[in-house]
């Protein structure tokens, strides 16, 4: 069993539901996300920023900086439990409905899983997951 988290734009859930629901992976957990890349913001202009907080008398200088500071972008969590076999087709499936090949389109986490249970009724194992 695989556990797959997915960080993805929020205005591509309703994609990715739809995409997940015909590849016949309609079961998922979805939370909200706060995050960044790496590939967003200069350190300068950060700590500018930083000391525009600390000592209110730079407010002028460091004021030009804010709007360019790195914002909290809010993001989706997708995480579903896929046996084995299912795996490749879930990363494909979310791949395909997310990518726009634009900066911050997620990223997709692949985990070992060693069990699964049903509290309802007691099952484990790859038929709990259907």
């Amino acid at each position: 069993m695989k556990l797959i988290l997915a960080i993805i734009r929020i205005a591509r859930m309703g994609e990715t539901k739809q995409a997940l629901a015909d590849a016949g992976l309609p079961s998922f957990t979805a939370m909200p996300v706060l995050g960044r890349g790496q590939g967003h913001g200069d350190l300068e202009k950060i700590k500018a920023a930083e000391l525009q907080a600390k000592n209110p008398e730079l407010v002028e200088e460091a004021m030009s900086f804010i709007p360019e500071v790195p914002r909290l972008k809010s993001k989706r969590m997708i995480t579903l439990v896929v046996t084995d076999e299912k795996k490749d087709l879930a990363v494909q499936t979310l791949i395909g409905a997310n990518q726009t090949g634009k900066s911050g389109d997620g990223k997709i986490f692949v985990v070992n899983t060693f069990g699964s249970f049903s509290v309802h009724t007691g099952e484990t194992g790859d038929s709990t997951l259907d």
